[in-house]
C-alpha cells in the first residue's frame, strides 16, 4: 500500500508547490497493462508521467528499472520494493532487466515505466522497451514531459507542467529486433512520437541537457 500513499502524496505536493499537471491525450492510454516509454529529461519527470498517468479516480501503479547502487542503503531498497522497482546493474544487466518486467507486465495488474533513452545522457535502453513489449505482448505508450528541471525550478518558477500521450506503438513479434534495420525501425517510430507531441504542446519546444550536466 505504500505505492498509493506516496502517489497521492507527492500529488498533493506537486499541486500545492506547482499547481495542476495538464495532462493531454489521457484518452489514448491503452486499457490493462502497458509499457509507458518517455525521454528522460529530469528525475522529477518519473513523478510526473506517473501522477499524469493515474488521474484520481482512475489509478495505475507502474514498475520501474532503479540502478542497484540505491539498493545499498536499506531505507531506499524498502521504498523502492514496496514500489515495483527493480535493481538493475547498469554495467552489465543480463536478461533479468527484461525479463522481471515481462513477468510483472503479464502476471500482475502493473503497468511499467522506462525511458528509451536511458539515463538523461544515454541511448542504450531503446532495444530493452522493444522487446519487453514483444515479448510481453503489450503496447508502447509514448509520452512526453515538459515542465520544471530541477526542485529550485519546481519550487521557484509558475511554469506549468506538461504532460503529454500518444497513441500506443505496437511491435510486432515478426520485427526482427536483433538486426539493425528491425531496431532502427521501432527506435524512429519511438522518436517520431515524442517530437510529436513536444510540438504538440509547444511548436518552439527545444530540450538540452546541457543546463542539467552543469548543475
Amino acid at each position: 500500500m505504500l505505492y498509493p500513499f506516496l502517489r497521492k502524496l507527492a500529488r498533493s505536493i506537486v499541486h500545492l508547490i506547482n499547481g495542476k499537471i495538464d495532462v493531454r491525450n489521457h484518452e489514448l492510454i491503452p486499457k490493462g497493462n502497458y509499457i509507458l516509454i518517455a525521454p528522460h529529461r529530469t528525475w522529477l519527470d518519473i513523478i510526473m508521467l506517473a501522477l499524469a498517468a493515474s488521474p484520481k479516480g482512475s489509478p495505475k501503479d507502474f514498475g520501474f528499472l532503479a540502478k542497484k547502487e540505491l539498493y545499498k542503503s536499506k531505507v531506499l531498497k524498502y521504498i523502492l520494493t514496496k514500489c515495483h522497482g527493480i535493481p538493475v546493474n547498469r554495467e552489465n544487466p543480463g536478461p533479468s532487466v527484461i525479463i522481471r518486467p515481462v513477468q510483472l507486465l503479464k502476471k500482475t495488474n502493473l503497468s511499467f515505466m522506462i525511458f528509451p533513452s536511458g539515463s538523461r545522457h544515454s541511448s542504450k535502453a531503446k532495444s530493452g522497451a522493444a522487446l519487453i513489449a514483444q515479448l510481453s505482448g503489450l503496447p508502447l505508450e509514448p509520452a512526453v514531459y515538459q515542465g520544471p528541471l530541477t526542485l529550485k525550478q519546481l519550487f521557484s518558477s509558475h511554469r506549468t507542467t506538461h504532460v503529454a500521450f500518444g497513441k500506443p506503438i505496437y511491435v510486432s513479434r515478426k520485427l526482427k529486433l536483433n538486426s539493425k534495420a528491425g531496431q532502427q525501425a521501432i527506435d524512429q517510430k519511438m522518436q517520431d512520437a515524442f517530437n510529436t507531441l513536444d510540438k504538440s504542446l509547444n511548436p518552439n519546444f527545444h530540450y538540452s541537457d546541457e543546463y542539467l550536466k552543469n548543475k
